[in-house]
């Protein structure tokens, strides 16, 4: 099986399943993603973006996969670009964490790795209610606002806010929609957000926090006040694969820090900007 990834939560779960060798073709997200594929020297595609424009199509075709797998975010233009050239192509579009475990088995069962995935995916399971019952011991269930664009400002996906009630808070907004400065501005003092966290797309873990505050006006906030802001690098929030769990390890951390340890690649906001 010669297998094009289009996206990197598809070439981490085939890393998580041991079967990276089952890779044609990848992208340059997938290769931030995985740093160690460089030494496989894989042809490098555009991304799932970006197949309905010239060459992009004919650089795929030249790497004669067996099945391409792309996962959200996609344009369905692009993807249409593929299925009109004859390749096979499977269109993931997961939206919570049992969607996820779903594709797991899904891609597992492509290449040949059932019992890899299951093993995967009790493992995974096992950290989520391993999470649940630590935090449950919490004296109280934070709000978060978590967002996963800055412009416009956009709440995390779903499976972000399921890891947020793992954790034992509550996700403040509508998963995935749209929001204001203003209106996170102008909640009363009960509906404030404890704990304010960031995971913008692409962005890595350099999101800016204090000229985020600074552009929002948002020194007032209890979350601000009290420090509790802090960036999650993307790739652990925005990205259905296993590496989810870091994520959930981050959130717990922000979250409930008398319960879990702190987490390495989590950022908290300079105390200068707290106290303006």
């Amino acid at each position: 099986m010669r297998i094009a990834s289009l996206q990197p939560s598809i070439t981490l779960t085939l890393h998580a399943l041991g079967c990276l060798e089952t890779l044609c073709a990848i992208t340059k997200y997938c290769l931030e993603a995985l740093p160690e594929l460089a030494f496989r020297n894989l042809p490098i595609l555009q991304d799932s973006w970006s197949f309905d424009k010239p060459g992009n199509l004919e650089l795929l075709l030249s790497t004669k996969p067996d099945l391409v797998i792309a996962s959200v975010p996609y344009r369905l233009e692009s993807l249409a670009a593929i299925l009109k050239s004859g390749l096979p192509i499977l269109m993931l579009a997961p939206h919570t964490l049992a969607d996820i475990a779903k594709d797991i088995r899904l891609i597992a069962s492509v290449v040949q790795a059932t019992p890899e995935a299951e093993i995967l995916v009790a493992y995974i399971g096992d950290t989520l209610a391993h999470t649940s019952t630590n935090a449950a011991s919490a004296a109280a269930k934070p709000i978060v606002y978590c967002e996963e664009w800055g412009k416009p400002l956009i709440h995390s996906q779903r499976w972000v806010a399921e890891l947020v009630e793992t954790a034992n808070a509550t996700f403040l907004g509508i998963p995935g929609t749209h929001t204001t400065a203003e209106s996170i501005a102008s909640l009363p003092d009960e509906q404030q957000p404890d704990v304010l966290l960031f995971a913008w797309c692409g962005a890595g873990n350099r999101v800016p926090l204090e000229r985020v505050i600074d552009q929002r006006n948002w020194h007032h906030l209890r979350a601000v006040r009290e420090r509790r802001v802090f960036c999650i690098p993307d790739e652990y929030l925005n990205t259905p694969a296993p590496t989810l769990l870091k994520g959930l390890a981050c959130i717990a951390a922000a979250v409930h820090p008398a319960l879990f340890p702190p987490h390495k690649d989590l950022i908290q906001l300079a105390k200068s900007t707290a106290s303006r």
